[in-house]
Formats: C-alpha cells, structure tokens, sequence
C-alpha cells in the first residue's frame, strides 16, 4: 500500500474549521497519515534536535501533501522553519544519505485562503494569481527534485457553511485518491 503523509502547518488547529475538515477527510482515506507539525512542535523545529526525525518521516512515505493556510501571502512560520531545519540538513548536509533517496518523491500542496479566488488572480484584489504565490513553493520542489503536483487549493475557508465545507473535505480526499491511484489531477479550486 502506498504511503501518503501529510504535514498539516497550522498555528491553532482549534481557530480552522477548514484544515480540520480537510484533514480528517484525508486522514480517513487508506494509507494516509496526517501529522499536526505545531501540536508536535509548539516550540519551533530545530535541526540538531528534529532533523533527523523529521528526515525519516519523508523518507518513509511515497507521497507528500504540505498543507496549510495562506497567510499574508506566504506560509506559516513553522513550514518556514520545517523547510529551514529539515530540507536543509536532507539537501545541504545528508544530500547523499537522506536528499537524494527523497529526490522523486510526488509533492502536492493543500492550501487553504480566505478570500475569493476573484481575489487571487492577475489584477485582483490581492494583485498576484495564487500559483504565483505559490512559486518559492514550487522552487524549493524544484530544486529538491521532488515531483510537483498541482495543489488543492480551498478559497473563503472560513466563510463556507458546513455543508460546503463538509463538499470541500470530500473534493479533497477524492483529489488525495486520484493523486495517490497515479491519476494525473489539474489544479483543484474548491470555493
């Protein structure tokens, strides 16, 4: 069975509807483990001290989902640090023990926003299409040789009604499904 892990970067888990409802859609779905990286780290991530964990979790998954919220154009601040401490020690330190036995790996993004996708385009209200936003993200993929997937990406996440968000979570594990059977999937834009 394929082995899917997904690191859930959220401040508070108890202030989002939205990554909880996503979350446990996934997390119910065969083969997949998700992992709430600021209830396991709510001091931060170092490397010295968690890089060595963290490195072997990505390397005994076949697929990696980062999912989080956008906030303020960018991501939290744990992923920043995760990225810092652990792809760093992977593709800097230990590249030909941990970074290049992760080279290939398929890498999707889930990401929750809480404007419109109007918002998020060319010209919009927040002036730069969300892939653009998305770009250091898809650099670092790049330059770790992981396989970049097309991210689901979940607009006016606090604003759903349940049962939207409830159609939501399931659009995302049906997403997660398809990705993970090998079917290709396109952007995926749940509002």
């Amino acid at each position: 069975m394929t082995k899917t892990l997904i690191l859930l970067f959220h401040r508070d888990l108890r202030q989002s509807k939205a990554n909880v409802a996503l979350s446990a859609a996934a997390g119910g779905l065969p083969g997949v483990e998700a992992v709430d990286m600021q209830a396991l780290y709510p001091d931060g991530i170092d490397m010295a001290r968690d890089g060595e964990r963290e490195a072997a979790r990505l390397l005994a998954a076949d697929r990696i989902v980062l999912q989080f919220p956008i906030q303020w154009y960018s991501t939290p601040a744990l992923l920043k640090a995760w990225q810092d401490a652990v792809l760093t020690r992977m593709f800097y330190i230990a590249y030909e023990t941990e970074g290049r036995r992760l080279e290939g790996t398929p890498l999707m993004l889930a990401a929750t926003a809480g404007n419109t996708p109007d918002a998020y385009r060319l010209g919009g209200r927040n002036m730069f299409a969300m892939i653009d936003l998305l770009a250091p993200l898809r650099a670092t993929a790049h330059r770790c040789g992981l396989r970049w997937s097309d991210p689901f990406i979940l607009y006016e996440a606090d604003k759903l009604s349940p049962e939207a968000l409830g159609a939501a979570a399931g659009d995302y594990a049906a997403t997660l499904e398809r990705w993970i059977a090998g079917i290709p999937v396109s952007s995926f834009v749940a509002a």
